[in-house]
Order: C-alpha cells, then structure tokens, then sequence
C-alpha cells in the first residue's frame, strides 16, 4: 500500500463540476492499494500519516503533524500510484488491486483513520473521474510505502 502526502493551504475535490469534498490548511493524501495489502499495511500508514512531522513550528522547523495543527484531511483513492513504467510509454497497473479490494481497503482506511481522529474526514468517491485543485504549501510532497519502509 502506498500513500503521496501532500501537504496543502487549500483542496477541493470535484465531480461533473461539483464540490464534493474541500479542506482547508491539511493533507491531501492519494492512496493506492495492492492485492497483497493487509491490516498491518492500513494501520502502518495511518500511524505515519497521522504523526509525520510536516508542518512548521513558530520557529519555521516542519516539527509539527497534521494532529498538532488541528489541520484536515482528504483522502483519495488513486490506482495509478502503482503505475509500471518500465517497458515502454503505456504505464501498467498490473499490481494495482482489483476494484472489488481496493475499495474495501480503501473503505477500511477511511474508517480507521476516523475512529482515531474521532471525527468525519473528506473523501473522494472510489473510482469516480475526479477533478482536484490545490494549493501545496512548501511545496511539501511525501511518498511512504507500507512493504519498503526504508523508502
């Protein structure tokens, strides 16, 4: 299981032109998900999501998580990010998980991450053909990988 943090000013999250989902100062956070992906895979990102210091502290240090600033949270399901690129121009997603997984997976991140939050969080609508606009603060941008945790 993957997940591309973003942390942003501003997100919103359109479908046929409407608003489905907007945060203010946050994290946008794109998951992709496996066939092998598990509980642990879940637990294991939400934990870094939610604790990886990436906000600036009164001293300009990025010393602070998403739960310090009391910031929001959009999350979107996002096949692609388990593209293969190697041969050729077409991309692969070959190791994406089937639709059928990778919502229940996806379902199962949403819920946990609300239940430790205590509170209700943007989502995107699983498999939809979204349009998302944003502002990235820093630019900030982080790629974790629940099977290389040394990434």
């Amino acid at each position: 299981m993957r997940i591309l943090i973003q942390r942003v000013l501003e997100a919103k999250l359109a479908i046929d032109e409407k608003v489905k989902a907007e945060i203010a100062r946050g994290l946008l956070v794109f998951i992709g998900v496996t066939e092998e992906d598990t509980q642990e895979d879940i637990d294991y990102l939400i934990k870094k999501m939610l604790n990886l210091r990436i906000f600036s502290d009164t001293e300009g240090k990025m010393n602070l998580s998403l739960q310090d600033v009391a910031g929001e949270l959009l999350c979107v399901s996002q096949f692609t990010l388990y593209a293969a690129t190697k041969k050729g121009n077409r991309p692969s997603y070959i190791r994406s998980a089937k639709p059928v997984l990778a919502k229940k997976i996806y379902d199962l991140f949403i819920r946990k991450t609300e239940e430790i939050l205590a509170k209700k969080i943007q989502t995107s609508v699983f498999g939809a053909d979204m349009k998302i606009s944003l502002v990235n603060d820093g630019p900030v941008t982080v790629l974790i990988d629940s099977k290389n945790k040394d990434f």
